[in-house]
């Protein structure tokens, strides 16, 4: 279902302000040049300054980009739900990378679901009972 998490996850890491305040324009207006965006006070920095950040961006994937006469022009490749959505997984595939037990952030997880909304524990459970199926369907091809 959201097999482009796994593509785009570490290119979503923590953002610079700059990057930050950028790409909430774009997600705002849709797309725009650097002169557009300097224009209506999205960036007071340099010209260069903000086609750096916005190549920046490009090349971490979240932004597309075609050329609009000597420029570019700038639309995200994500939705802003999309892109928190990258980040969520970029920080989970860390916690599973890193060097404590594997079951420890799963358990971390269940407990602080469940001290959130225990609702939402009972979809963690169908959420991984789908994907069970899922594999085993898999697995049968």
């Amino acid at each position: 279902m959201w097999g482009w998490r796994r593509t785009a996850a570490a290119s979503a890491s923590e953002l610079g302000p700059l990057e930050t305040r950028l790409l909430s324009a774009l997600w705002k207006r849709g797309n725009a040049t650097v002169r557009e965006l300097r224009a209506e006070g999205h960036a007071s920095a340099a010209y260069t300054t903000v086609m750096t950040t916005l190549d920046r961006l490009h090349k971490k994937g979240l932004l597309n980009r075609v050329p609009d006469g000597r420029a570019y022009r700038y639309s995200p490749r994500h939705t802003e739900a999309e892109y928190y959505c990258l980040r969520l997984a970029g920080v989970i595939q860390r916690l599973l990378g890193g060097s404590a037990p594997s079951s420890a952030p799963l358990t971390f997880l269940v407990d602080a679901v469940s001290e959130h909304d225990a609702r939402l524990l009972e979809e963690l459970e169908r959420a991984v009972e789908r994907k069970r199926r899922e594999l085993r369907e898999k697995e049968k091809r």
